[in-house]
């Protein structure tokens, strides 16, 4: 029995979604060209960057999938959480690839591709980052209309989950497609500070009457030495956190929801700090929700839901009292919609800028050009409602999450990389990684639903195949570019740091 009131915790929510619809619609007159929409003019500073990073990369799935690993695994649940505040703590302090990426001024990664390595490497990038994208975004809407039917203790045939969804959709495609990254940005920055003091104060509820011992003795009792030890994990082991470290650092590298961030500060040093100082979140972003998890599973012990996914959402309906319930459903509208927003304005932008390259070569008017932006991103916004309504998820939100990445990651950082430092990298190595990185994760998700593969896909799960994706990119772009040199020896081209430098 959930506790959401609809007068009390309903007004807290509606004077929230009011507010932020206003904020993002209100900014719909500062956007007169594409590069307002795509990068806010190149006008962000830290404190906005850093509140805007934290909001695009909580969403609800975000917390779904975290208290799932709290809940499945304990306190190695948040192994990728660790490894991504590495990541972006070095890549930030270091500048590594970032900084010759902003310094280069492109609006998305493709482009950059295609001053060394040619026009069909931007184009052939920019479809696997589309590709991996959305097929990564696909599950979000549903994640989120499941969350909050259970949370709020709705749903059936008077409110399916089907219309959540929809409403969820409409809410933020209508301030992403007036006022694109403008909106984005002002509504982010409301929205992380309604989810700071949402997740604060339900995690305070937590720790004090459920408890840190009793949170640490459920892990003990239910995972062993591995709830604590992702290494000595059943269920994880060397190859999970290898897989968390390539995913982790290449999203870090080249996921363009972050890399947005940094190609819309006003100078490379910005770009660089807010990855610095946002990198200690990335730890609060898997521990927060692990902690939920941990005491659903505390609290469901002997009597567990059939559907770990669920177990979270469940027990907070029950625990989270009225008033603190509008709160919490405030916060994760607030994540949601910041992720969502900042996600379909991600793949329109390459979409428009790497993939529509050949048609518009840059000649469109800006009243055009803002016309087919918008346009994409309400296709978007379709696709992500149906594929949300068909596609039958297999394992854990997150695994699919790393590997859908993957399609892209796995090329896209390894083509980065080289683009930035290797003096010997060609387009015949770039397109022989983007092929290579691809297909192995694209074959595993096209085999985990089949029936006749998916007791192999099983037996290597998806950590192996997903280390062989960044491998055998890595091995395709210095086979093939050392190929091509060899069969057509020329002058090879300055690898952009030393071009910047």
């Amino acid at each position: 029995m959930s506790h959401f009131s609809p007068w009390i915790d309903g007004s807290i929510v509606g004077l929230y979604l009011l507010i932020t619809m206003a904020a993002g619609i209100y900014v719909r007159k500062y956007v007169g060209k594409v590069e307002d929409f795509l990068v806010a003019g190149r006008e962000m500073d830290v404190f906005l960057g850093i509140a805007s990073l934290a909001a695009t990369e909580f969403g609800i799935v975000t917390c779904m999938y975290t208290a799932e690993a709290g809940y499945k695994y304990g306190f190695a649940g948040a192994t990728p959480g660790l490894c991504q505040a590495l990541a972006m703590l070095v890549i930030g302090l270091t500048g590594f690839c970032i900084k010759p990426l902003r310094d280069s001024g492109v609006l998305t990664i493709p482009e950059l591709f295609e001053r060394r390595f040619g026009p069909r490497v931007r184009w052939a990038a920019g479809l696997v980052i589309v590709l991996g994208g959305l097929l990564n975004m696909g599950v979000f809407l549903r994640i989120g209309g499941e969350f909050l039917v259970l949370v709020c203790g709705i749903g059936g045939d008077t409110f399916p989950l089907e219309w959540m969804m929809t409403i969820l959709l409409v809410m933020v495609a209508v301030y992403t497609i007036l006022g694109g990254m403008l909106s984005v940005l002002v509504t982010d920055f409301l929205q992380f500070v309604v989810m700071s003091v949402g997740l604060i104060a339900v995690t305070l509820l937590i720790l004090v009457n459920v408890g840190w011992d009793k949170l640490a003795a459920t892990v003990a009792e239910k995972h062993g030495p591995g709830g604590f030890n992702p290494f000595v994990h059943p269920e994880l082991g060397w190859s999970y956190v290898v897989f968390q470290m390539l995913v982790t650092t290449a999203a870090t590298l080249t996921w363009q929801t972050s890399i947005a961030r940094v190609l819309a500060s006003k100078d490379t040093a910005t770009g660089q700090k807010v990855y610095s100082r946002t990198s200690f979140f990335f730890v609060c972003r898997f521990l927060i929700p692990g902690l939920w998890g941990i005491a659903a599973l505390a609290f469901f012990a002997g009597h567990e839901p059939a559907n770990a996914l669920h177990a979270m959402p469940q027990y907070l309906a029950q625990f989270v009292p009225v008033g603190l319930m509008g709160l919490l459903i405030a916060a994760m509208l607030a994540a949601d919609m910041s992720t969502d927003s900042s996600y379909m304005l991600t793949w329109a932008s390459v979409i428009y800028n790497d993939l529509l390259a050949p048609w518009h070569r840059g000649r469109w008017s800006d009243k055009t050009g803002l016309r087919g932006i918008r346009l994409i991103v309400a296709a978007i916004g379709v696709f992500l409602l149906l594929y949300g309504l068909w596609y039958p998820m297999q394992g854990n939100v997150w695994d699919y999450l790393a590997v859908t990445g993957t399609i892209y990651l796995a090329s896209i950082s390894t083509l980065l990389i080289a683009c930035c430092y290797w003096r010997a990298a060609n387009d015949w190595g770039a397109i022989a990684a983007i092929i290579t990185g691809a297909v192995i994760p694209t074959s595993f998700l096209v085999m985990q639903q089949l029936a006749v593969t998916q007791p192999f896909t099983k037996s290597i799960g998806p950590y192996y195949s997903g280390i062989a994706a960044y491998v055998a990119a890595v091995i395709a772009m210095i086979s093939g570019s050392l190929l091509k040199n060899a069969l057509r020896p020329s002058e090879p081209s300055l690898p952009l740091s030393e071009v910047s430098a």
